[in-house]
């Protein structure tokens, strides 16, 4: 059997058969279907169910998932327990009442393994034990007798699993490790890769879709004694690693066509230091690479953590995975994204543990409540500061123009703020006048039980609310294009531009092409207009970080799409540049569509411009690369060099991506020839065919030029 490639190059087999049929299995949908078949479970039985309060009713409804949920144990798995609801594929918890789901999931956080590996499930439960004799009688005795409920439920669980395979001889190994985790330490690789995802199945179980982190990190101290006393093989423990990453597939199934299929946020990352600044790179670290290189699984977005002085072994065996193409491993500039979380008032041994919430934004896990805030930049530049094109709008300068738009960006983010304000019944201890209970996320987010206080409810150490800008490149193109042919070059009066906006370039064809053509956009290397987009940013993250300090929140700011650029489109004038109205255009950090004339290195060069220390949760880039063009030991070369180049020049995050539009178009044609082809989507990695049309077509064009 086969592993789908997007270049035709044969994937090598180091794999058993067995392994690399279960992963076919997987991801031909196998159990992801199986998951479909039984939605959810319900609560309607539950005496009294709809008056009790909204915490008692979440632990019900968890107590019910554990308790009825059905058990799956897949032919040869050698790690067991499974996530078998079909409502948590959607981000619900999986449990009805009256016919709906009782609550939401939680989602853009990485949960806290180490504590579940190093110290087991049993060290919480004793933490819970000892904050509900503190906190009873007090407003956070009822939370936290909902994390010794949850903890319960966890239990009733994972005896169910005991129970079964303690009658199936063939799983002798699973009964053995799961006897003991996750509720105990666990004593070798083996069980350490059973703890995290025993603890992981039950938190996506529940409905949550949490990221894992640093998995080189987590495990690399467990199978370096483990092959030093010869308990084990690197091939044995790359078999057990492989059914990790086949197990994440369990929610493969091709059902929801839309955004993708493979959006559940259970990132991973390697390599890089550790909070002593020592290199964590590791066996665990190639063997990922091994497992990813093979069978080609998308559902684990994988970053690697880049500094300036990574392995240049390491370094090639990230760029050969690379070039298979998929989207599969993206890379972090590890110097620069420390120096930009110390920025933002991190101490630097916390900074040096991130990792990131699920797509890339960072952030120091098992510590953190992460939201984000997306807006559109192109919209506020379009319909506030020039007042959606009517007349009246004048500035005499260039200067007071942007000076206004920034303006016009404080505004936006204090209503951001001001919004998640509002709903605080306590601006210190972040206590919602809302309840939303997420106890079992809670439980595996440090601070949280210490505080008597939820994930939610300013539990975590850290609390990040994150405005993101989106739509960059167009607005920084269109202030350029402004600039240029309004107050430079005087081609047209302000007025007269604003006019023809308004009208969609309507009659002005011929001026439309010279916007169109005649000016060097960003991503181009072009000093004059990449000093726009630094000075942008700049200014934009000033704005975000001085609401630090006005509530228990952190503002730090990011710059993201995750695809929103279809979402805004319709809503969008038409654009100084050229572009008429309702246009797609730029994603994240990347230039517009079609402006980028240069190649990638120009693209990182223009990107690279902007202090991006400046942006504590991210500023991501996409690459597009041929397959040709990192064929051979030649474009092996280039590739390495690019990701080189990258953090040389001070990037943050960078996901290339190897792929052939034209590929991609025979796969929207033909979907039943490509159901395991992968792209890179905005932050996470979807099989191509579970992308409707209008997705497809917005991959294409960013594919095609």
């Amino acid at each position: 059997m086969e592993f789908y490639t997007q270049n035709g190059m044969k994937r090598p087999i180091r794999l058993s058969e067995s392994t690399r049929k279960f992963a076919r299995d997987s991801l031909a949908r196998k159990y992801g279907l199986d998951t479909m078949k039984v939605d959810s479970v319900s609560v309607d039985d539950i005496e009294n169910f709809g008056n009790m309060s909204e915490l008692a009713r979440y632990d019900a409804a968890i107590k019910r998932i554990a308790a009825e949920s059905p058990l799956r144990i897949c032919p040869d798995e050698k790690i067991s327990g499974a996530a078998t609801l079909g409502m948590a594929i959607r981000h619900y918890i999986p449990a009805t009442y009256s016919g709906k789901s009782v609550s939401y999931g939680m989602s853009h956080l990485t949960a806290d393994f180490e504590t579940v590996v190093k110290y087991g499930v049993n060290s919480i439960k004793a933490k819970a034990l000892k904050a509900y004799s503190e906190y009873k009688g007090t407003e956070s005795e009822e939370f936290i007798k909902s994390c010794l409920n949850c903890i319960e439920a966890f239990e009733i669980w994972h005896s169910r699993y005991l129970d079964a395979l303690s009658n199936m001889p063939e799983y002798k190994a699973n009964y053995e490790n799961l006897k003991r985790v996750p509720f105990e330490p666990a004593t070798s690789f083996y069980e350490a890769v059973q703890s995290i995802w025993f603890a992981f199945a039950f938190m996506r179980l529940c409905g949550n879709w949490p990221g894992i982190g640093r998995i080189d990190h987590l495990l690399g101290d467990y199978l370096k004694k483990d092959l030093k006393n010869g308990s084990i093989t690197l091939d044995e423990a790359r078999e057990i690693l492989a059914h990790f990453f086949i197990k994440g597939c369990e929610w493969v199934n091709g059902q929801y066509i839309g955004s993708g299929d493979a959006q559940h946020y259970q990132n991973i990352l390697l390599g890089g230091i550790d909070e002593d600044g020592k290199e964590i790179t590791n066996e665990v670290s190639y063997l990922v690479l091994d497992i990813l290189e093979e069978l080609g699984i998308s559902d684990f977005p994988t970053t690697v953590r880049v500094n300036k002085s990574t392995d240049g072994k390491f370094l090639r065996r990230v760029a050969e995975v690379m070039r298979y193409g998929g989207g599969t491993l993206a890379v972090y500039n590890e110097d620069l994204v420390i120096k930009a979380l110390v920025n933002d008032g991190y101490p630097e041994r916390e900074a040096r543990k991130f990792a990131n919430d699920g797509c890339w934004e960072v952030q120091i896990p098992g510590k953190t409540y992460f939201t984000y805030i997306p807006f559109d930049s192109l919209q506020i530049l379009q319909k506030s500061t020039l007042n959606g094109y009517e007349q009246g709008v004048a500035f005499d300068s260039f200067e007071e123009l942007y000076n206004a738009f920034v303006s016009d960006l404080y505004k936006k983010v204090e209503e951001i703020y001001i919004d998640k304000i509002s709903s605080l019944t306590d601006t210190t201890s972040l206590r919602h006048c809302w309840e939303w209970p997420c106890t079992v996320i809670s439980l595996f987010e440090q601070g949280c039980i210490e505080k008597g206080a939820s994930y939610v409810d300013g539990g975590p150490i850290y609390n990040i609310i994150s405005p993101h800008i989106g739509g960059l490149a167009d607005t920084v193109n269109s202030l350029y294009a402004i600039k240029k042919l309004v107050y430079d070059d005087k081609r047209v009066t302000l007025s007269d531009l604003l006019n023809i906006l308004h009208n969609d370039w309507n009659g002005e064809e011929a001026l439309r092409q010279y916007a169109l053509n005649r000016y060097v956009y960003y991503g181009n290397d072009n000093d004059e207009v990449d000093e726009l987009a630094a000075r942008l940013l700049s200014d934009f993250a000033d704005i975000c970080t001085s609401f630090n300090g006005k509530c228990g929140y952190r503002f730090p700011a990011g710059v993201s799409t995750f695809g929103r650029q279809l979402e805004w489109a319709h809503m969008r004038l038409a654009v100084p540049y050229g572009r008429k109205a309702g246009v797609v255009l730029a994603a994240n950090c990347s230039p517009t569509p079609n402006t980028d004339k240069e190649g990638a290195t120009a693209i990182i060069r223009s990107y690279c411009k902007a202090d991006l220390s400046k942006l504590a949760t991210g500023a991501a880039l996409d690459i597009k690369l041929l397959p040709s063009s990192v064929e051979g030991e030649n474009g092996l070369q280039a590739l390495i060099s690019l990701l080189r180049g990258f953090v040389s020049l001070g990037g943050f995050f960078m996901q290339p991506d190897v792929v052939d539009a034209s590929v991609l178009k025979q796969a929207q044609e033909n979907p039943e020839d490509y159901q395991t082809l992968s792209v890179r989507v905005s932050g996470w990695n979807a099989r191509f065919v579970t992308l409707d049309k209008e997705w497809q077509d917005m991959v294409i064009e960013q594919n095609e030029h």
